[in-house]
């Protein structure tokens, strides 16, 4: 999924000897303390909210996504817009907002990627993935090929 419907929201301080510039949502003035930059245009931090779950928007990150004049957070633009897929372990629908881990062509389910011989979860940590690697086409993790296969030489994963 590429996302080219995605903006950046800039939290502002407003200056004391400005002009207060008006709010795209409100069309009032903007007078408080901070205020949202996004689209181009000026918004107090309660007006700049998500079309869909009214979540506001410069609390849960700093994009927003547009698309057929809505204004989005992530998640309902992913799941009013995004792909879906079907996970490689269990078959199962993988809904476009969930979190996913890929390996070669194949996405998981989070919980679904795991050594294909002891159901260890693989995760990420540390920018690092745990080790592990393609073995007779199988995920397997550290601690099954160092018991199951102790010749085989372990150089860096080779299943990302």
């Amino acid at each position: 999924l590429v996302i080219v419907d995605q903006k950046c929201i800039q939290m502002l301080s407003v200056q004391p000897d400005t002009k207060p510039k008006g709010c795209a949502g409100c069309n009032r003035k903007i007078k408080d303390r901070y205020l949202l930059k996004a689209l181009d245009k000026y918004w107090h931090e309660d007006c700049l909210k998500c079309a869909c779950c009214d979540c506001r928007l410069g609390e849960v990150g700093s994009t927003l996504y547009t698309k057929a004049n809505l204004i989005l957070c992530r998640r309902d633009y992913l799941r009013l817009f995004g792909v879906t897929g079907n996970c490689a372990a269990c078959s199962k629908l993988i809904p476009a907002f969930e979190m996913v881990m890929r390996a070669k062509e194949n996405v998981y389910h989070l919980d679904c990627f795991a050594c294909q011989l002891c159901n260890q979860r693989l995760v990420k940590s540390y920018s690092v993935f745990q080790h592990f690697e393609v073995l007779k086409h199988m995920y397997l993790c550290a601690d099954v090929l160092r018991t199951k296969y102790p010749s085989k030489p372990r150089n860096a994963p080779s299943g990302v």
